[in-house]
Protein backbone atom coordinates (compact mmCIF):
# COMPACT_ATOMS: atom_id res chain seq x y z
CA UNK A 1 0.00 0.00 0.00
CA UNK A 2 1.51 3.47 -1.05
CA UNK A 3 2.11 6.04 1.67
CA UNK A 4 -0.24 8.71 0.76
CA UNK A 5 -3.36 6.61 0.97
CA UNK A 6 -2.04 4.88 3.97
CA UNK A 7 -1.41 8.69 6.05
CA UNK A 8 -5.04 9.82 4.75
CA UNK A 9 -6.65 6.26 6.05
CA UNK A 10 -4.76 6.55 9.27
CA UNK A 11 -5.63 10.51 9.71
CA UNK A 12 -9.76 9.88 9.08
CA UNK A 13 -9.48 6.57 11.59
CA UNK A 14 -7.96 8.73 13.93
CA UNK A 15 -10.25 11.37 13.37
CA UNK A 16 -12.90 9.17 13.71
CA UNK A 17 -12.06 7.55 16.66
CA UNK A 18 -10.88 10.50 18.50
CA UNK A 19 -14.34 12.31 18.12
CA UNK A 20 -16.51 8.86 18.48
CA UNK A 21 -14.76 7.49 21.21
CA UNK A 22 -11.85 9.36 23.43
CA UNK A 23 -14.09 12.43 23.19
CA UNK A 24 -17.25 11.06 24.72
CA UNK A 25 -15.01 8.45 27.24
CA UNK A 26 -12.94 12.23 27.89
CA UNK A 27 -16.26 14.03 28.64
CA UNK A 28 -17.35 11.94 31.73
CA UNK A 29 -14.10 11.68 32.98
CA UNK A 30 -14.00 15.99 32.45
CA UNK A 31 -17.43 16.66 34.14
CA UNK A 32 -16.36 14.62 37.22
CA UNK A 33 -13.63 17.02 37.81
CA UNK A 34 -15.72 20.12 36.56
CA UNK A 35 -17.60 22.05 38.98
CA UNK A 36 -20.91 23.14 37.42
CA UNK A 37 -20.81 26.77 37.96
CA UNK A 38 -17.56 28.02 36.42
CA UNK A 39 -15.70 24.90 35.11
CA UNK A 40 -12.90 24.68 37.16
CA UNK A 41 -11.21 21.81 38.55
CA UNK A 42 -13.09 19.90 41.25
CA UNK A 43 -12.36 17.02 43.79
CA UNK A 44 -15.57 17.65 45.02
CA UNK A 45 -17.71 14.76 43.51
CA UNK A 46 -15.38 11.90 44.69
CA UNK A 47 -15.34 13.14 47.64
CA UNK A 48 -18.90 13.25 48.20
CA UNK A 49 -18.80 9.64 46.51
CA UNK A 50 -16.70 8.12 49.14
CA UNK A 51 -17.55 10.02 51.78
CA UNK A 52 -21.47 8.93 50.76
CA UNK A 53 -21.95 4.76 52.27
CA UNK A 54 -24.61 4.29 49.65
CA UNK A 55 -22.23 4.87 46.80
CA UNK A 56 -19.08 3.71 48.46
CA UNK A 57 -21.23 0.20 49.11
CA UNK A 58 -22.11 0.65 45.78
CA UNK A 59 -18.36 0.87 44.17
CA UNK A 60 -17.34 -2.11 46.39
CA UNK A 61 -20.15 -4.48 45.50
CA UNK A 62 -19.37 -3.84 41.99
CA UNK A 63 -15.24 -4.61 42.67
CA UNK A 64 -16.56 -7.95 44.89
CA UNK A 65 -19.03 -9.04 41.73
CA UNK A 66 -15.59 -8.36 39.48
CA UNK A 67 -13.63 -10.40 41.60
CA UNK A 68 -15.88 -12.67 42.20
CA UNK A 69 -17.31 -13.63 38.83
CA UNK A 70 -13.80 -14.10 37.46
CA UNK A 71 -12.56 -15.88 39.73
CA UNK A 72 -15.76 -18.52 39.16
CA UNK A 73 -15.11 -18.09 36.05
CA UNK A 74 -11.64 -18.86 36.32
CA UNK A 75 -12.86 -22.40 38.05
CA UNK A 76 -15.10 -22.70 35.37
CA UNK A 77 -12.67 -22.37 32.29
CA UNK A 78 -9.37 -23.27 33.23
CA UNK A 79 -10.54 -26.95 34.03
CA UNK A 80 -12.15 -27.08 30.60
CA UNK A 81 -9.55 -26.16 28.66
CA UNK A 82 -6.60 -28.18 30.10
CA UNK A 83 -8.93 -31.35 29.88
CA UNK A 84 -9.57 -30.73 26.22
CA UNK A 85 -5.46 -29.69 25.71
CA UNK A 86 -4.35 -32.76 27.36
CA UNK A 87 -7.07 -35.59 26.90
CA UNK A 88 -9.34 -37.25 23.59
CA UNK A 89 -12.66 -38.20 24.49
CA UNK A 90 -15.71 -39.15 23.20
CA UNK A 91 -17.80 -36.25 21.75
CA UNK A 92 -15.38 -33.43 22.16
CA UNK A 93 -15.61 -31.70 19.13
CA UNK A 94 -19.34 -31.83 20.04
CA UNK A 95 -19.11 -30.56 23.67
CA UNK A 96 -16.20 -28.33 22.88
CA UNK A 97 -18.51 -26.77 20.34
CA UNK A 98 -21.22 -26.66 22.96
CA UNK A 99 -19.19 -24.09 25.28
CA UNK A 100 -20.48 -21.44 23.29
CA UNK A 101 -24.26 -21.93 24.26
CA UNK A 102 -23.96 -19.26 26.75
CA UNK A 103 -23.08 -16.92 24.23
CA UNK A 104 -26.61 -17.01 22.57
CA UNK A 105 -28.46 -15.37 25.52
CA UNK A 106 -28.21 -12.00 26.66
CA UNK A 107 -27.01 -12.51 30.30
CA UNK A 108 -30.02 -10.07 32.10
CA UNK A 109 -32.54 -11.97 29.64
CA UNK A 110 -30.99 -15.75 31.38
CA UNK A 111 -31.68 -13.35 34.76
CA UNK A 112 -35.54 -13.85 33.86
CA UNK A 113 -35.46 -17.36 33.71
CA UNK A 114 -32.93 -17.84 36.78
CA UNK A 115 -35.73 -15.41 39.00
CA UNK A 116 -38.85 -17.88 37.61
CA UNK A 117 -36.51 -20.90 39.06
CA UNK A 118 -35.10 -19.03 42.49
CA UNK A 119 -38.06 -17.30 43.41
CA UNK A 120 -40.28 -18.14 46.47
CA UNK A 121 -42.67 -20.12 44.39
CA UNK A 122 -39.81 -21.04 41.79
CA UNK A 123 -39.26 -24.41 40.63
CA UNK A 124 -36.37 -25.10 42.56
CA UNK A 125 -38.51 -24.75 46.04
CA UNK A 126 -41.20 -26.44 44.57
CA UNK A 127 -38.73 -29.68 43.36
CA UNK A 128 -37.38 -29.47 47.38
CA UNK A 129 -40.96 -29.14 48.56
CA UNK A 130 -42.19 -32.39 46.68
CA UNK A 131 -39.09 -34.80 47.70
CA UNK A 132 -39.86 -32.97 51.13
CA UNK A 133 -36.66 -31.46 51.91
CA UNK A 134 -38.78 -28.12 52.48
CA UNK A 135 -41.59 -26.74 54.92
CA UNK A 136 -44.43 -25.68 52.76
CA UNK A 137 -44.91 -23.30 54.97
CA UNK A 138 -41.94 -21.65 55.14
CA UNK A 139 -40.32 -21.30 51.53
CA UNK A 140 -37.28 -20.05 51.21
CA UNK A 141 -36.39 -16.49 48.97
CA UNK A 142 -33.19 -18.17 47.65
CA UNK A 143 -32.16 -14.31 45.89
CA UNK A 144 -33.60 -12.11 48.76
CA UNK A 145 -30.58 -14.02 50.63
CA UNK A 146 -28.30 -14.88 47.75
CA UNK A 147 -28.93 -11.94 45.34
CA UNK A 148 -25.16 -11.16 44.83
CA UNK A 149 -24.46 -15.25 44.61
CA UNK A 150 -26.78 -15.20 41.99
CA UNK A 151 -25.42 -12.57 39.96
CA UNK A 152 -21.86 -14.17 39.96
CA UNK A 153 -23.20 -17.52 39.32
CA UNK A 154 -25.13 -16.17 35.96
CA UNK A 155 -21.92 -13.73 35.00
CA UNK A 156 -19.70 -16.79 35.42
CA UNK A 157 -22.11 -19.54 33.02
CA UNK A 158 -22.45 -16.66 30.34
CA UNK A 159 -18.45 -15.83 30.30
CA UNK A 160 -16.51 -18.66 30.71
CA UNK A 161 -16.46 -19.00 27.10
CA UNK A 162 -14.65 -15.93 26.83
CA UNK A 163 -11.77 -16.98 29.67
CA UNK A 164 -12.29 -20.87 28.21
CA UNK A 165 -11.59 -19.44 23.96
CA UNK A 166 -8.48 -17.50 25.40
CA UNK A 167 -6.74 -20.37 27.86
CA UNK A 168 -7.31 -22.74 25.18
CA UNK A 169 -5.23 -20.88 22.76
CA UNK A 170 -2.41 -19.96 24.73
CA UNK A 171 -2.01 -23.78 25.50
CA UNK A 172 -2.13 -24.85 22.13
CA UNK A 173 0.53 -22.39 21.36
CA UNK A 174 3.03 -23.78 24.50
CA UNK A 175 5.72 -25.77 23.20
CA UNK A 176 5.31 -29.03 24.17
CA UNK A 177 9.18 -29.94 24.39
CA UNK A 178 9.09 -27.95 27.89
CA UNK A 179 6.80 -29.96 29.26
CA UNK A 180 7.94 -33.25 27.82
CA UNK A 181 11.47 -32.27 29.16
CA UNK A 182 9.76 -31.61 32.76
CA UNK A 183 8.50 -35.16 32.68
CA UNK A 184 11.89 -36.99 31.77
CA UNK A 185 13.67 -35.37 34.93
CA UNK A 186 11.13 -36.81 36.80
CA UNK A 187 8.69 -33.87 37.45
CA UNK A 188 5.94 -34.86 38.99
CA UNK A 189 2.36 -33.53 37.13
CA UNK A 190 1.09 -31.61 39.55
CA UNK A 191 4.21 -29.55 39.75
CA UNK A 192 5.01 -29.61 36.38
CA UNK A 193 1.38 -27.40 36.06
CA UNK A 194 2.36 -24.83 38.55
CA UNK A 195 5.99 -24.36 37.32
CA UNK A 196 5.64 -24.64 33.63
CA UNK A 197 1.78 -24.81 32.25
CA UNK A 198 0.45 -22.53 34.44
CA UNK A 199 2.83 -19.70 34.38
CA UNK A 200 3.25 -20.18 30.21
CA UNK A 201 -0.32 -19.40 29.85
CA UNK A 202 -0.47 -16.50 31.97
CA UNK A 203 -0.95 -14.62 28.87
CA UNK A 204 -4.03 -16.10 28.13
CA UNK A 205 -5.20 -16.31 31.80
CA UNK A 206 -5.26 -12.21 31.94
CA UNK A 207 -6.60 -11.40 28.45
CA UNK A 208 -9.42 -13.44 29.14
CA UNK A 209 -9.74 -12.83 33.00
CA UNK A 210 -9.74 -9.09 31.84
CA UNK A 211 -12.55 -9.06 29.71
CA UNK A 212 -14.95 -10.98 32.04
CA UNK A 213 -13.64 -8.68 35.18
CA UNK A 214 -14.45 -5.60 33.26
CA UNK A 215 -18.00 -7.27 32.00
CA UNK A 216 -19.06 -8.12 35.63
CA UNK A 217 -17.68 -5.08 37.21
CA UNK A 218 -19.95 -3.05 34.90
CA UNK A 219 -22.53 -5.22 34.15
CA UNK A 220 -25.58 -3.46 34.55
CA UNK A 221 -28.57 -5.32 33.30
CA UNK A 222 -28.07 -8.33 35.84
CA UNK A 223 -28.35 -6.57 38.50
CA UNK A 224 -31.40 -4.40 37.23
CA UNK A 225 -33.29 -7.76 36.33
CA UNK A 226 -32.24 -9.20 40.19
CA UNK A 227 -33.49 -5.62 42.07
CA UNK A 228 -29.73 -5.37 43.53
CA UNK A 229 -29.58 -1.92 43.45
CA UNK A 230 -26.39 -1.24 45.73
CA UNK A 231 -23.97 -1.26 43.40
CA UNK A 232 -22.56 1.23 40.72
CA UNK A 233 -24.05 0.74 37.25
CA UNK A 234 -27.30 0.63 38.54
CA UNK A 235 -26.98 4.01 40.98
CA UNK A 236 -25.58 5.63 37.57
CA UNK A 237 -28.74 4.34 35.93
CA UNK A 238 -30.85 5.54 38.37
CA UNK A 239 -28.96 9.08 38.63
CA UNK A 240 -29.63 9.98 34.40
CA UNK A 241 -32.45 11.76 35.26
CA UNK A 242 -31.05 14.30 37.62
CA UNK A 243 -28.08 14.34 35.53
CA UNK A 244 -28.26 17.82 35.51
CA UNK A 245 -28.80 18.53 39.03
CA UNK A 246 -26.35 15.73 40.60
CA UNK A 247 -23.18 15.24 39.18
CA UNK A 248 -22.35 12.09 41.20
CA UNK A 249 -23.12 9.81 38.06
CA UNK A 250 -19.93 11.19 36.21
CA UNK A 251 -17.81 10.89 39.26
CA UNK A 252 -18.88 7.02 39.81
CA UNK A 253 -18.67 6.51 35.99
CA UNK A 254 -14.94 7.86 36.18
CA UNK A 255 -14.32 5.68 38.80
CA UNK A 256 -15.73 2.73 36.91
CA UNK A 257 -13.67 4.08 33.77
CA UNK A 258 -10.02 4.08 35.47
CA UNK A 259 -10.51 0.51 37.24
CA UNK A 260 -11.46 -1.19 34.02
CA UNK A 261 -8.60 1.25 32.29
CA UNK A 262 -6.28 -0.30 35.13
CA UNK A 263 -7.35 -3.92 34.67
CA UNK A 264 -6.79 -3.45 30.53
CA UNK A 265 -3.28 -1.94 31.32
CA UNK A 266 -2.31 -4.86 33.14
CA UNK A 267 -3.43 -7.52 31.32
CA UNK A 268 -1.42 -5.29 28.42
CA UNK A 269 1.43 -5.49 30.71
CA UNK A 270 1.44 -8.62 31.56
CA UNK A 271 1.08 -9.90 27.80
CA UNK A 272 4.20 -7.75 26.58
CA UNK A 273 6.28 -8.84 29.39
CA UNK A 274 5.52 -12.39 28.25
CA UNK A 275 8.24 -14.69 26.43
CA UNK A 276 5.06 -15.80 24.67
CA UNK A 277 5.27 -13.06 22.18
CA UNK A 278 9.11 -13.06 20.60
CA UNK A 279 9.39 -17.08 20.79
CA UNK A 280 8.68 -19.22 17.89
CA UNK A 281 5.98 -21.13 17.64
CA UNK A 282 6.52 -24.46 18.70
CA UNK A 283 7.62 -27.31 15.90
CA UNK A 284 5.97 -30.16 17.92
CA UNK A 285 2.87 -31.29 18.48
CA UNK A 286 1.26 -31.54 22.37
CA UNK A 287 0.84 -34.69 23.14
CA UNK A 288 -2.98 -35.57 23.67
CA UNK A 289 -3.60 -38.79 25.50
CA UNK A 290 -6.55 -41.36 24.87
CA UNK A 291 -8.99 -40.94 27.80
CA UNK A 292 -9.33 -44.20 29.34
CA UNK A 293 -11.00 -45.85 32.71
CA UNK A 294 -12.62 -43.17 34.79
CA UNK A 295 -11.58 -40.50 32.60
CA UNK A 296 -13.18 -41.92 29.73
CA UNK A 297 -16.23 -40.88 31.79
CA UNK A 298 -15.38 -38.05 34.05
CA UNK A 299 -13.65 -35.79 30.76
CA UNK A 300 -16.65 -35.81 29.14
CA UNK A 301 -18.87 -35.75 32.05
CA UNK A 302 -17.48 -32.70 33.30
CA UNK A 303 -18.13 -30.36 29.54
CA UNK A 304 -21.68 -32.06 30.33
CA UNK A 305 -22.27 -31.01 33.63
CA UNK A 306 -20.60 -27.26 32.62
CA UNK A 307 -23.17 -27.03 29.70
CA UNK A 308 -26.88 -28.14 31.32
CA UNK A 309 -25.54 -25.51 34.56
CA UNK A 310 -24.91 -23.09 31.29
CA UNK A 311 -28.37 -23.96 30.11
CA UNK A 312 -30.25 -23.47 33.02
CA UNK A 313 -31.01 -19.84 32.27
CA UNK A 314 -32.12 -20.21 28.60
CA UNK A 315 -34.35 -23.11 30.27
CA UNK A 316 -35.91 -20.91 31.71
CA UNK A 317 -36.56 -18.41 29.51
CA UNK A 318 -37.96 -20.82 26.85
CA UNK A 319 -40.51 -22.52 29.66
CA UNK A 320 -41.61 -19.13 30.86
CA UNK A 321 -42.28 -17.71 27.23
CA UNK A 322 -44.08 -21.19 26.66
CA UNK A 323 -46.00 -21.31 30.45
CA UNK A 324 -49.81 -20.21 30.71
CA UNK A 325 -49.04 -20.67 34.20
CA UNK A 326 -45.99 -21.36 36.29
CA UNK A 327 -46.78 -20.57 39.88
CA UNK A 328 -45.55 -23.05 42.63
CA UNK A 329 -44.39 -25.80 40.23
CA UNK A 330 -41.69 -27.67 39.32
CA UNK A 331 -42.12 -27.02 35.47
CA UNK A 332 -45.12 -24.92 33.96
CA UNK A 333 -48.25 -26.57 34.28
CA UNK A 334 -49.65 -25.72 30.73
CA UNK A 335 -47.74 -24.80 27.85
CA UNK A 336 -48.47 -22.36 24.78
CA UNK A 337 -47.57 -20.76 22.09
CA UNK A 338 -50.41 -17.74 22.89
CA UNK A 339 -47.38 -15.35 24.64
CA UNK A 340 -45.50 -15.39 20.93
CA UNK A 341 -48.41 -13.97 19.10
CA UNK A 342 -49.53 -11.69 21.59
CA UNK A 343 -46.13 -10.42 21.33
CA UNK A 344 -46.49 -10.01 17.95
CA UNK A 345 -49.39 -7.41 18.42
CA UNK A 346 -48.02 -5.43 21.07
CA UNK A 347 -47.04 -2.18 20.67
CA UNK A 348 -43.33 -2.48 21.52
CA UNK A 349 -42.05 -5.00 20.26
CA UNK A 350 -42.26 -5.24 16.26
CA UNK A 351 -41.42 -2.04 16.65
CA UNK A 352 -38.31 -2.86 18.70
CA UNK A 353 -37.08 -5.32 16.50
CA UNK A 354 -37.54 -3.25 13.36
CA UNK A 355 -35.31 -0.43 15.72
CA UNK A 356 -32.41 -3.08 16.40
CA UNK A 357 -32.47 -4.14 12.88
CA UNK A 358 -31.92 -0.38 11.69
CA UNK A 359 -29.76 0.21 14.22
CA UNK A 360 -27.52 -2.62 13.83
CA UNK A 361 -27.26 -3.23 10.18
CA UNK A 362 -26.24 0.73 9.32
CA UNK A 363 -23.82 0.88 12.34
CA UNK A 364 -22.16 -3.23 11.17
CA UNK A 365 -21.84 -1.24 7.60
CA UNK A 366 -20.05 2.03 9.21
CA UNK A 367 -17.59 -0.22 11.43
CA UNK A 368 -16.85 -2.28 8.62
CA UNK A 369 -15.74 0.58 6.27
CA UNK A 370 -13.35 1.74 9.19
CA UNK A 371 -12.08 -1.76 10.50
CA UNK A 372 -11.33 -3.11 6.71
CA UNK A 373 -9.48 0.55 6.14
CA UNK A 374 -7.54 0.41 9.34
CA UNK A 375 -6.88 -3.58 8.68
CA UNK A 376 -5.17 -2.29 4.99
CA UNK A 377 -3.44 -0.01 6.73
CA UNK A 378 -2.21 -2.35 9.40
CA UNK A 379 -1.06 -5.31 7.18
CA UNK A 380 -0.57 -3.91 3.71
CA UNK A 381 1.45 -0.80 4.70
CA UNK A 382 5.09 -0.21 5.87
CA UNK A 383 3.73 2.86 7.98
CA UNK A 384 5.29 3.31 11.44
CA UNK A 385 2.76 3.48 13.97
CA UNK A 386 0.80 1.39 12.43
CA UNK A 387 0.53 -1.27 14.90
CA UNK A 388 -0.48 1.88 17.63
CA UNK A 389 -3.63 2.06 15.36
CA UNK A 390 -4.10 -1.68 15.70
CA UNK A 391 -3.49 -1.09 19.40
CA UNK A 392 -5.98 2.06 19.60
CA UNK A 393 -8.73 0.57 17.43
CA UNK A 394 -8.81 -2.12 20.52
CA UNK A 395 -9.71 0.21 23.02
CA UNK A 396 -13.29 0.14 22.92
CA UNK A 397 -12.83 -3.80 24.32
CA UNK A 398 -11.56 -2.11 27.92
CA UNK A 399 -13.84 0.68 28.00
CA UNK A 400 -17.20 -0.81 29.69
CA UNK A 401 -20.31 0.01 27.73
CA UNK A 402 -21.84 1.73 30.52
CA UNK A 403 -19.07 4.89 30.34
CA UNK A 404 -19.66 5.49 26.63
CA UNK A 405 -22.99 5.14 26.76
CA UNK A 406 -23.33 8.26 29.98
CA UNK A 407 -20.57 10.01 27.85
CA UNK A 408 -23.28 9.93 24.33
CA UNK A 409 -25.78 10.93 26.14
CA UNK A 410 -24.32 13.64 28.37
CA UNK A 411 -23.23 15.16 24.92
CA UNK A 412 -25.91 14.68 23.07
CA UNK A 413 -28.17 17.18 25.31
CA UNK A 414 -29.94 20.11 23.51
CA UNK A 415 -26.80 22.83 22.80
CA UNK A 416 -24.12 20.10 22.99
CA UNK A 417 -21.74 18.98 20.39
CA UNK A 418 -23.56 15.58 20.19
CA UNK A 419 -26.99 16.81 19.51
CA UNK A 420 -26.93 16.80 16.06
CA UNK A 421 -27.15 12.92 16.16
CA UNK A 422 -30.16 13.01 17.54
CA UNK A 423 -33.20 13.75 14.90
CA UNK A 424 -36.20 14.75 14.83
CA UNK A 425 -38.77 13.73 17.20
CA UNK A 426 -36.13 12.69 19.65
CA UNK A 427 -35.36 9.37 17.95
CA UNK A 428 -31.56 7.91 18.80
CA UNK A 429 -30.56 6.90 15.45
CA UNK A 430 -27.70 8.39 14.38
CA UNK A 431 -26.59 8.25 18.44
CA UNK A 432 -27.08 4.55 18.48
CA UNK A 433 -25.50 3.90 14.77
CA UNK A 434 -22.25 5.69 16.41
CA UNK A 435 -22.19 4.04 19.68
CA UNK A 436 -22.69 0.66 18.16
CA UNK A 437 -20.27 0.68 15.42
CA UNK A 438 -17.22 2.22 17.59
CA UNK A 439 -17.62 -0.23 20.30
CA UNK A 440 -18.46 -3.23 17.93
CA UNK A 441 -15.58 -1.84 15.07
CA UNK A 442 -13.09 -4.51 16.92
CA UNK A 443 -14.67 -7.41 15.90
CA UNK A 444 -14.09 -6.74 12.34
CA UNK A 445 -10.61 -4.92 12.43
CA UNK A 446 -9.47 -8.36 14.38
CA UNK A 447 -11.47 -10.55 11.50
CA UNK A 448 -10.23 -8.26 8.43
CA UNK A 449 -6.52 -8.52 9.97
CA UNK A 450 -6.72 -11.82 10.18
CA UNK A 451 -8.22 -12.58 6.92
CA UNK A 452 -4.95 -10.35 5.57
CA UNK A 453 -2.63 -12.07 6.73
CA UNK A 454 -3.54 -15.10 5.50
CA UNK A 455 -3.84 -14.40 2.16
CA UNK A 456 -1.44 -13.94 -0.23
CA UNK A 457 -0.74 -10.10 -1.24
CA UNK A 458 0.46 -11.01 -4.88
CA UNK A 459 -2.81 -11.67 -6.63
CA UNK A 460 -3.43 -8.01 -5.38
CA UNK A 461 -0.42 -6.99 -6.87
CA UNK A 462 -0.38 -8.77 -10.05
CA UNK A 463 -4.22 -7.23 -10.21
CA UNK A 464 -2.74 -3.77 -9.91
CA UNK A 465 0.47 -4.42 -12.13
CA UNK A 466 -2.83 -5.17 -15.12
CA UNK A 467 -3.92 -1.67 -14.47
CA UNK A 468 -6.86 -2.46 -12.26
CA UNK A 469 -7.56 0.68 -9.83
CA UNK A 470 -7.39 0.30 -6.25
CA UNK A 471 -10.93 0.42 -5.64
CA UNK A 472 -11.49 -2.50 -8.30
CA UNK A 473 -8.67 -4.81 -7.35
CA UNK A 474 -10.19 -4.38 -3.58
CA UNK A 475 -13.80 -5.16 -5.36
CA UNK A 476 -12.10 -8.23 -7.22
CA UNK A 477 -9.48 -9.33 -5.23
CA UNK A 478 -9.02 -8.55 -2.08
CA UNK A 479 -12.60 -8.60 -0.69
CA UNK A 480 -13.49 -12.09 -2.14
CA UNK A 481 -10.27 -13.56 -0.59
CA UNK A 482 -11.13 -12.37 2.55
CA UNK A 483 -14.71 -12.54 2.74
CA UNK A 484 -15.55 -15.32 4.72
CA UNK A 485 -13.58 -13.34 7.44
CA UNK A 486 -15.44 -10.39 7.02
CA UNK A 487 -18.65 -12.00 7.41
CA UNK A 488 -17.88 -13.52 10.50
CA UNK A 489 -16.31 -10.43 12.11
CA UNK A 490 -20.06 -8.36 10.44
CA UNK A 491 -22.47 -11.30 11.88
CA UNK A 492 -20.27 -11.27 15.43
CA UNK A 493 -20.65 -6.97 15.20
CA UNK A 494 -24.24 -6.91 13.70
CA UNK A 495 -25.26 -9.85 16.41
CA UNK A 496 -23.87 -8.12 19.86
CA UNK A 497 -25.18 -4.66 18.64
CA UNK A 498 -28.99 -6.03 18.11
CA UNK A 499 -28.75 -7.04 21.59
CA UNK A 500 -26.54 -4.67 23.45
CA UNK A 501 -27.33 -3.86 26.71
CA UNK A 502 -26.05 -0.04 28.01
CA UNK A 503 -26.22 1.97 25.16
CA UNK A 504 -29.91 0.79 24.49
CA UNK A 505 -31.16 1.08 27.60
CA UNK A 506 -29.09 4.73 28.66
CA UNK A 507 -29.80 6.12 24.81
CA UNK A 508 -33.17 5.10 23.58
CA UNK A 509 -35.41 7.00 26.05
CA UNK A 510 -38.61 7.13 24.18
CA UNK A 511 -40.98 4.33 23.71
CA UNK A 512 -41.31 4.29 19.68
CA UNK A 513 -37.18 4.31 19.40
CA UNK A 514 -36.57 1.42 21.96
CA UNK A 515 -34.55 -1.19 20.67
CA UNK A 516 -35.04 -5.08 21.35
CA UNK A 517 -32.94 -5.04 24.63
CA UNK A 518 -34.86 -1.69 26.32
CA UNK A 519 -38.42 -3.46 25.01
CA UNK A 520 -37.13 -6.34 27.01
CA UNK A 521 -36.72 -4.47 30.18
CA UNK A 522 -39.77 -2.32 30.00
CA UNK A 523 -41.69 -5.76 29.37
CA UNK A 524 -40.37 -6.82 32.35
CA UNK A 525 -42.06 -4.53 34.56
CA UNK A 526 -45.54 -4.66 33.04
CA UNK A 527 -48.41 -6.11 35.15
CA UNK A 528 -50.01 -8.79 33.78
CA UNK A 529 -48.13 -11.12 31.37
CA UNK A 530 -45.29 -8.97 30.91
CA UNK A 531 -42.48 -11.40 31.79
CA UNK A 532 -44.37 -13.57 29.49
CA UNK A 533 -43.86 -11.77 26.66
CA UNK A 534 -39.96 -10.14 27.55
CA UNK A 535 -39.55 -14.42 27.59
CA UNK A 536 -40.57 -14.45 24.14
CA UNK A 537 -38.85 -11.96 22.78
CA UNK A 538 -35.76 -13.46 24.95
CA UNK A 539 -36.15 -16.49 22.97
CA UNK A 540 -36.67 -14.86 20.14
CA UNK A 541 -33.40 -13.24 20.32
CA UNK A 542 -31.51 -16.74 21.23
CA UNK A 543 -32.78 -17.85 17.79
CA UNK A 544 -31.46 -14.90 16.13
CA UNK A 545 -28.40 -14.78 18.16
CA UNK A 546 -27.44 -18.63 17.71
CA UNK A 547 -27.68 -18.27 14.26
CA UNK A 548 -25.38 -15.63 14.03
CA UNK A 549 -22.78 -17.09 16.00
CA UNK A 550 -23.07 -20.65 14.48
CA UNK A 551 -22.72 -18.33 11.04
CA UNK A 552 -19.73 -16.50 12.26
CA UNK A 553 -17.49 -19.76 13.77
CA UNK A 554 -18.57 -21.74 10.55
CA UNK A 555 -17.16 -18.69 7.96
CA UNK A 556 -14.77 -17.82 10.16
CA UNK A 557 -13.21 -21.44 10.58
CA UNK A 558 -12.97 -21.40 6.73
CA UNK A 559 -10.36 -19.22 6.94
CA UNK A 560 -8.42 -19.38 10.23
CA UNK A 561 -11.03 -18.65 12.69
CA UNK A 562 -12.37 -15.78 14.19
CA UNK A 563 -11.16 -15.85 17.13
CA UNK A 564 -7.61 -16.09 16.16
CA UNK A 565 -6.27 -13.23 17.42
Amino acid sequence: MKRGPAIAITLVTVLLFVVFFLYPAGTVVWQAFAHPKDGSFTLAYFGAVFRNDIYREGLWNALLLGLASTFTTLLVAFPMALVGHRYDFMGKRALGALVLVPMILPPFVGAVGIKQMLGVDGALNALLMHCGLMDVSKPHDWLAHGRFAGIVLLNALHLYPVLYMNIAAALSNLDPAMEQAAENLGCPPWRRFFRITLPLAMPGVFAGASVVFIWAFTELGVPLVFDFGRVAPVQIFDGIKGLDKNPIPYALTAILLVVAAGIFAASKGVLGRSPLGTAPRPKGRSTVARATGWKAVACPAFFVIVFLAASLPHCGVVLLSLSESWYGSVLPEHLTLRHYIEALGNGLVVPSIRNSLAYASTATLVAAVIGLAAAWVVVRSKLKGRNVLDAMLMLPLAVPGLVMAFGYLALSQEGKPFHFLVGAGGTPFFLLVAAYSIRRMPYILRAAVAGLQQSNPALEEAAASLGATPLRMLRKVAIPLIGANLAAGGILAFAFAMLEVSDSLILAQQSQHYPITKAIYTLLSTLGNGTELAAALGVWSMAFLSVAVIGAAVLGGKRGGIFKL
